[in-house]
């Protein structure tokens, strides 16, 4: 199916935020699928994954580089520990408006799959349906015994090199605040327990059984904790990152949950 790509700049009180739409020729619903990337990513690092994502589920895509991330203006200071809520309450808002998006599908890659939670949270009455992928809903060990060799990594010939490629000279930032941040003894204790209980929508919680970063325990406690509809679903042979590792069995599954997930009215 012929998909449309669109670029647009999202304005806000701290700066500019870069966003991509992805629009089918024929669509199925009204109801946006809104993409939230992990902790060092960004629209271009989806790849074709929006575009597929679109033709496949025949609605709206939209990506968008967080502030401090991408082609998005840098963000000012220090990533502070509510960043996570901070991204529902004050930007989110700003990207359906100025995008005139209706209805929202929030679909969070790893600490952005917080984000989406966070978002069904925050407009219950706007989230027709949450799709979360390698979320972490805790601190885990395993997340931060993964994060000081990922650091460690960063110091290889080459590595930070191709940071610098999709985040520029904003790329020292952004991998300070994921590693400083989930490091931070005043992050400890966070988890996404709140959230969950006031999510309404449909859930569908996308796991890889071989998650370097997380643990079954997560998509296990999104379903457990989601008042309304949810489904964790474990991807065999799958790390941290399905949407690249796997994406037919990604883009499979979201289809069919969003087929019978909910029945579209305006929505």
């Amino acid at each position: 199916m012929a998909v449309r790509s669109s670029d647009h700049w999202i304005g806000t009180a701290s700066g500019k935020l870069f966003a991509k739409v992805w629009a089918p020729a024929t669509q199925r619903g009204t109801a946006a699928i809104v993409l939230l990337h992990d902790s060092l990513g960004c629209v271009e690092l989806w790849r074709d994954f929006p575009e597929r994502l679109a033709s496949a589920t025949r609605r709206i895509v939209v990506a968008y580089d967080r502030l401090g991330f991408g082609s998005s203006d840098p963000y000012p200071g220090f990533l502070p520990t509510s960043f996570i809520r901070d991204e529902a309450t004050d930007y989110i808002p700003l990207l359906r408006e100025q995008l005139d998006l209706g209805a929202l599908i929030p679909f969070g890659h790893s600490v952005g799959g917080g984000m989406a939670v966070a978002t069904a949270a925050h407009l219950p009455d706007i989230c027709a349906a949450l799709v979360t992928e390698s979320a972490q809903a805790f601190v885990e060990d395993r997340t931060l015994a993964g994060i000081p060799i990922a650091k460690a990594a960063f110091q290889e010939p080459g590595q930070f090199e191709r940071l610098e490629r999709y985040h520029g000279d904003k790329a020292r930032w952004v991998l300070d605040a994921w590693t400083e941040t989930w490091l931070a003894p005043s992050f400890a204790h966070w988890n996404l327990d709140e959230a969950l209980n006031q999510v309404r929508c449909p859930t569908l919680a996308l796991h890889g059984d071989q998650d370097e970063y997380g643990s079954e325990r997560h998509p296990e406690r999104i379903a457990r904790l989601t008042p309304g509809p949810a489904d964790p679903v474990i991807l065999s042979g799958c790390g941290h990152v399905p949407h690249r590792e796997q994406p037919e069995r990604v883009l499979r599954e979201v289809t069919l949950f969003l087929k019978g997930s909910f029945t579209e009215t305006g929505r």
